[in-house]
């Protein structure tokens, strides 16, 4: 059959597939109609369909030439037979003498040992691999491409019919999509439980007409929406480029432009079109396979390239069908959001009325994970494939504390953590009644406890929680979500607004940490090859002095003639605290000179997030008034592990006596020069390091507010001089670690929670 044949014939096949989608019976009758109608149309002894029932298990679903009574009997897993390789691989295998292939398995219920010729195409949707559609013939041939583009065309169709419900049914046949109960595990990126409806970032659009017996007007759709599309893109980079732009932030603008006006993607959308596909299937079909091909790349530029590829497609199917949704429209009660990744923008616009998040990418470390634990909002990342199975208003549930996503959880599920929930709440309460008790332990140590915040929503909490203070205050949340650098006059009113929330309680400020993974998008900076470790917080502050002389004006002038308390993030060496501190001084002078108001008192201090800071001469720690030990950034550079990358990330944590040992010596110099020392990260928010931490000599912890009941109890339950003689015999006993150590001690502690 010659080419041109082929495409007509691909037409007619759409066609009648396309009559079966609105036939009246079941989906297994429709299974059976098109295994029949594929067959016939493309002159071939077999059609077969084979549905995935979980992600590893393959079933037949319905055939044409092969035994009926193997229909949903025979099963294979996608390691077993061509089939399972076409799942596998998520592409086309073509054989002229199947049984010869590697990897052939021969199913004796199905009768195919008759069939020699065998080509399989995946049935996918969007990354989702949903079955393999498959045909086969007594004569030894290979397939053309034209039979082969043909076969995957119908599989397009065939996905669609399997996302809305139409090739589903009762008995044997697939239940429906995104109707079973399914469970998900994740990385905890901020604690807690959370039940309510999904919401998802990017709602999935549903295709009701994937065939189109008029290709010209399918054409003519799918170049106005290419042309609305360009003409989006084109705004949105002359919107940007009015912003100075790194070369990284311009090269993606620009890939994003290139990728919009590609020739290669629309001729092949056209290509779908030509074979009776409507132009929203075919522009879904060219989405998936791309996907397919870029998910298998080991190149991770490209793979990361292709999120801005993928983002045009979901704009221009947006286009096409007319479906989406603004941040702003109606939110389904408690509302847990569903996306594979966001920014803080676009987090910071839902507001507080999330209950949750579940992402798909994400980072511990992330500025969007920052605001999550700022909004006291739970959070799980790394929860793959949650954003092509849920719906929007499916019942959700997130367990924290099992690191798992409940989707439309049974009734028993639901009830066992609505269980886990009250638990939970009685444990508050427990909490809520040494709420304005000091954190006094066993042997007499007092230990402060003071709350991290960035958000004028947490400020509330420092009365709720108990806290002495905020022994941390991210400033640069204020840069970080404006298009253009505030100005002076905003940040003094934002610092004045702390300082009154406060209400004379203590206040931390932090200057500036941009730089690494935190970029402002009116700073260029330079591409480095690793950022973490390059040119951020003080290093920027002091190469731009201006920055940190606007930002300590701010801040004399927010505090009002109130006590003031500023630090510096990132110091790596006594001389970078000298001339930052000098800076700030040079300000105080010239607000004295001017005649303005002044704060009563004065405090500079400086995050010690390096370990090169911890060996600064005694001088350095003589002239700061306060140390704050860094333990998120400084525990990644003591065991030189990423803290973004999960693969590495887990495999160090803070009792390591080697980090622990580290951490007294940082407490001994200090305690010798009369230095204040605090310890600020997520480590300090897990009982079983603070406690050991305090051991070592921490004499105050600056944690999430939620935390702080939890640490305050643990803490009233032990003797610290205790602690530090089993860390020490632990030391002398060869231990690497006092995990086990501590454990024993907190089960001691465990009766008293509840």
């Amino acid at each position: 059959m010659n080419e041109q044949a082929l495409e007509i014939s691909s037409q007619e096949l759409l066609l009648r597939l396309n009559d079966t989608l609105a036939s009246q019976g079941d989906g297994q009758e429709r299974l059976n109609q098109i295994t029949e109608i594929v067959a016939h149309s493309m002159g071939v002894d077999v059609c077969s369909i084979y549905l995935h029932r979980d992600p590893k298990t393959l079933e037949l679903c319905a055939t044409k030439g092969l035994n009926p009574e193997a229909v949903h009997v025979t099963r294979l897993r996608v390691n077993e037979g061509l089939v399972g390789k076409v799942s596998r691989l998520s592409e086309p295998v073509n054989s002229a003498d199947a049984p010869s292939e590697k990897g052939f398995r021969y199913m004796a219920e199905t009768g195919e040992e008759r069939f020699s010729s065998f080509l399989g195409v995946p049935i996918q949707r969007l990354g989702q691999m949903l079955g393999v559609l498959v045909v086969q013939t007594k004569e030894s041939r290979s397939f053309l491409n034209s039979e082969v583009n043909t076969l995957a065309v119908v599989a397009t169709v065939l996905a669609e019919m399997r996302e809305t419900g139409i090739i589903t049914g009762e008995g044997k046949a697939l239940s429906a999509l995104h109707t079973q109960p399914v469970t998900y595990n994740g990385l905890v990126a901020h604690d807690g439980f959370a039940e309510g409806r999904v919401l998802l970032h990017e709602p999935r659009v549903v295709i009701t007409n994937p065939v189109s017996a008029n290709p010209e007007k399918e054409l003519t759709r799918l170049k106005n929406a290419i042309a609305e599309l360009r003409g989006t893109v084109d705004y949105l980079l002359e919107s940007q480029m009015q912003h100075t732009l790194s070369i990284e932030q311009r090269e993606i603008l620009e890939t994003y432009r290139m990728f919009a006006n590609s020739s290669g993607w629309l001729t092949r959308m056209e290509g779908n079109i030509a074979t009776g596909l409507s132009a929203e299937a075919a522009v879904e079909k060219e989405q998936s396979e791309a996907r397919a091909r870029m998910e298998k790349s080991p190149d991770p530029y490209l793979r990361d390239r292709f999120h801005d590829l993928d983002d045009l497609f979901n704009r221009l199917l947006r286009i096409l069908t007319g479906q989406g949704r603004n941040i702003k429209d109606d939110m389904p009660e408690n509302p847990i959001l569903i996306a594979r990744n966001i920014g803080p923008g676009e987090l910071l616009e839902y507001g507080k009325n999330l209950k949750g998040i579940v992402l798909e990418e994400g980072s511990v470390g992330s500025h969007a994970t920052i605001i999550a634990r700022a909004m006291a909002i739970p959070l799980i990342i790394h929860v793959k494939g949650i954003t092509t199975e849920a719906l929007n208003d499916d019942v959700i549930f997130i367990d924290s504390e099992n690191q798992s996503v409940h989707l439309r959880p049974d009734e028993f599920v639901a009830s066992a953590i609505h269980n886990r929930i009250e638990m939970a709440e009685s444990v508050k309460a427990t909490y809520a009644k040494i709420r304005n008790l000091p954190a006094l332990t066993k042997d007499g140590k007092n230990i402060g406890l003071y709350i991290n915040a960035g958000l004028m929503a947490e400020l509330p909490n420092l009365e709720r929680s108990g806290a002495e203070g905020v022994g941390l205050f991210r400033t640069e949340l204020r840069f970080l979500n404006s298009s253009n650098i505030p100005t002076r006059e905003d940040l003094a009113k934002q610092y004045s607004q702390v300082l009154d929330s406060a209400g004379g309680k203590r206040v931390i400020f932090r200057t500036v940490d941009i730089g690494s993974d935190k970029m402002v998008p009116y700073m260029k900076r330079e591409e480095e090859p690793n950022p973490a470790m390059g040119w951020r917080a003080i290093r920027i502050s002091l190469d731009k002095p201006g920055f940190l002389r606007m930002q300590c004006q701010a801040l004399y002038n927010g505090a009002k003639g109130r006590p003031l308390s500023i630090m510096f993030p990132m110091v790596s060496s006594y001389d970078e605290f000298t001339q930052a501190k000098k800076i700030c001084l040079i300000q105080l002078e010239r607000f004295k000179k001017m005649g303005k108001v002044i704060p009563e008192s004065l405090e500079i201090g400086a995050m010690l997030e390096t370990p090169s800071l911890a060996f600064a001469p005694d001088d350095f720690y003589k002239s700061t008034d306060f140390i704050s030990i860094g333990g998120n950034d400084l525990k990644q550079f003591f065991f030189a592990a990423d803290r973004q990358n999960e693969k590495v990330r887990s495999r160090y944590h803070a009792l390591y006596l080697s980090y622990l040992h580290f951490i007294e010596y940082i407490c001994n110099r200090c305690k010798e020069n009369k230095t204040k020392v605090s310890y600020c990260g997520e480590d300090a928010g897990n009982p079983e390091i603070a406690i050991c931490l305090a051991a070592m000599g921490v004499e105050t912890f600056s944690i999430r507010s939620a935390s702080l009941g939890r640490v305050k109890h643990y803490l009233r339950q032990v003797d610290l001089e205790e602690i530090k003689g089993l860390i020490n015999t632990a030391r002398s006993e060869g231990k690497t670690t006092f995990t086990e150590g501590i454990k024993q001690v907190m089960v001691r502690c465990e009766s008293s929670v509840t």
